[in-house]
């Protein structure tokens, strides 16, 4: 069983930067590959970015390709996601997640998400 708990959520004015944390407890995490989704208001939730367990290979959605950057540190159990550039229409609750696979949006474990605001 795999814990996650986000962090770092907040509002922001449009152009701004956050950076999202997520620990995890358990041991299987630094050999797991991991992801960041993202659920607005009345939308489905969406793929963000994913790491593999070495955090040599990432992928992004098209949205947010050269705006984010999705990191990790298995030493501290935690996954990142810096957001720079941030638009309006990034305001969402963001979840990380453990994937099934390096490439597969299918996900064995949910954190319970963080509220990111950006204002325009």
């Amino acid at each position: 069983q795999v814990q996650l708990v986000e962090s770092g959520g907040g509002l922001v004015q449009a152009g701004g930067s956050l950076r999202l944390s997520c620990v995890a407890s358990g041991r299987t995490f630094s050999s797991r590959a991991m992801g960041w989704f993202r659920q607005a208001p009345g939308k489905e939730r969406d793929f963000v970015a994913a790491i593999t367990w070495s955090g040599i290979s990432t992928y992004y959605a098209d949205s947010v390709k050269g705006r984010f950057a999705i990191s990790r540190d298995n030493a501290k159990n935690t996954v990142y996601l810096q957001m720079n550039s941030l638009k309006p229409e990034d305001t969402a609750v963001y979840y990380c997640a453990v994937v099934k696979r390096y490439g597969s949006y299918e996900v064995d474990y949910w954190g319970q998400g963080t509220q990111v605001t950006v204002s325009s």
